[in-house]
């Protein structure tokens, strides 16, 4: 990512800076964060938010941060079609079953989503996987807000 860069064109960023105030809202659920649902699954529930959201910035970001996981090429490049593939677990697809219900509130979906998840995930886990997309929402949020407009270094 080092040849990218990102031009805000929505708020001047000496008198908003919106990444501080994001990393500061990120510090219990990011992805350094010390949790007990497996890290590689926080990483793909963060980039399907980011895909879902269409924001460029965390794109970028999470899906190089899914590749430094060790996440196969294939389960992040095929992630947009998760439920079309065997390349996910019943438990990954649980979990990305209900980031999506979650992202995209549908209340009639939302609770046998919630639901699924118990058969695979401890009660903390489920609540921290909850945590985790709804911290991704206020990032993507947040960058959409500020205009995060990926440009290209030449």
């Amino acid at each position: 990512m080092s040849d990218i860069t990102f031009k805000n064109t929505r708020f001047e960023p000496d008198l908003v800076d919106f990444h501080g105030i994001a990393q500061q809202m990120a510090k219990s659920v990011g992805y350094t964060a010390d949790m007990a649902v497996e890290k590689q699954l926080a990483q793909l529930l963060r980039l399907r938010v980011a895909q879902i959201n269409a924001c460029s910035y965390c794109l970028i970001l999470h899906t190089k941060a899914a590749h430094d996981q060790g996440i196969h090429p294939a389960k992040v490049a095929h992630l947009q079609s998760w439920q079309e593939s065997t390349l996910f677990s019943a438990a990954e697809q649980a979990a990305l079953g209900y980031c999506e219900a979650l992202t995209d509130y549908t209340p009639a979906a939302f609770a046998s989503l919630h639901e699924a998840m118990t058969e695979y995930f401890a009660e903390t886990e489920i609540a921290e996987a909850a945590a985790i997309v709804i911290n991704m929402n206020l990032w993507t949020r947040l960058k959409l807000a500020q205009g995060a407009t990926p440009v290209l270094e030449s």
